[in-house]
């Protein structure tokens, strides 16, 4: 009896699919636009000079423009209110008033609906008071110290031209009259007074431009013209250009310079200069 031939069968693999994990994204954390109202004890003082024994200032009657809201919104200090907006007052609203002692107003951390009538709302804000700010003082008054270290520094470093035409800015003429050890010292003195003008005057090329015209009228190589709409060779009475309306002489003639034409005449009057 023939045998039957076994067949083999043919293992098929079965593809794994892999359920991707899908993670649910977080919440992101909405933060306030506005910034949180700190509780605090704050000062306000009247500007100016004047500390008169008792000055008011208006408590009803003012408005502030929101923005958010897109119109007026009427200000009233009340002190049995939560607000200082009448619209959204409830029940009597009993006015009080708003008094300076000696230029200043002390509001304790409690009185919150004052505070924020004055240092937000209020429309003389800045005008006839203001909030008294250590930390912002603090901020400033370092922004300044680090510009006189810088200006002094750049000061120290000068060369004698370029102090002398800085300084001619702050002194006019009477810089001629200076030793170099005098020019020095009032450069000094002048970056640690204005040291942010002095610091913009160092980075200004036509400085140094209308020191070099002005060194060259007063040495009588070339002159401004009575009218000061020109300026003339000294020599031969020959126009080298015309001051634009409503400009400076001196600045007119520091932008000419920098002219192809100007720059010839510029190399000629260096070399009069040095003879």
């Amino acid at each position: 009896m023939a045998k039957k031939k076994e067949t083999k069968k043919e293992e098929v693999e079965v593809p794994v699919v892999e359920t991707p994990i899908v993670e649910t994204p977080k919440p992101k954390k909405i933060e306030d636009k506005e910034p949180k109202w700190e509780i605090k004890n704050r000062v306000y003082y009247l500007k100016g000079n004047k500390k008169p024994l008792s000055r008011s200032i208006r408590s009803s009657g003012i408005y502030y423009f929101d923005e958010e809201k897109g119109y007026e919104r009427e200000l009233k200090y009340c002190e049995n209110q939560r607000t200082s907006f009448v619209d959204e007052m409830q029940g009597d609203q009993r006015l009080s008033h708003i008094i300076f002692r000696n230029g200043a107003l002390y509001v304790e951390k409690e009185k919150t609906v004052l505070q924020k009538l004055l240092s937000l709302y209020h429309p003389q804000k800045d005008v006839l008071f203001y909030e008294h700010k250590p930390v912002k003082i603090a901020e400033n008054e370092l922004d300044w110290l680090e510009f006189e270290v810088e200006a002094l520094t750049v000061a120290r470093s000068l060369d004698v031209d370029t102090a002398e035409a800085i300084m001619r800015v702050e002194m006019g003429s009477s810089v001629n009259n200076l030793s170099s050890k005098e020019l020095k010292r009032d450069l000094l003195l002048f970056a640690r007074k204005s040291p942010k003008l002095f610091l913009e005057l160092t980075q200004d090329d036509n400085v140094q431009l209308r020191n070099f015209g002005i060194k060259a009228v007063e040495s009588k190589i070339i002159k401004l013209s009575n009218d000061q709409r020109n300026f003339i060779w000294t020599s031969t009475d020959r126009k080298i250009m015309t001051v634009p309306f409503d400009e400076h002489p001196y600045t007119a003639l520091a932008h000419w310079f920098k002219t192809d034409e100007g720059m010839e005449i510029y190399a000629n009057i260096e070399k009069r200069l040095n003879n």
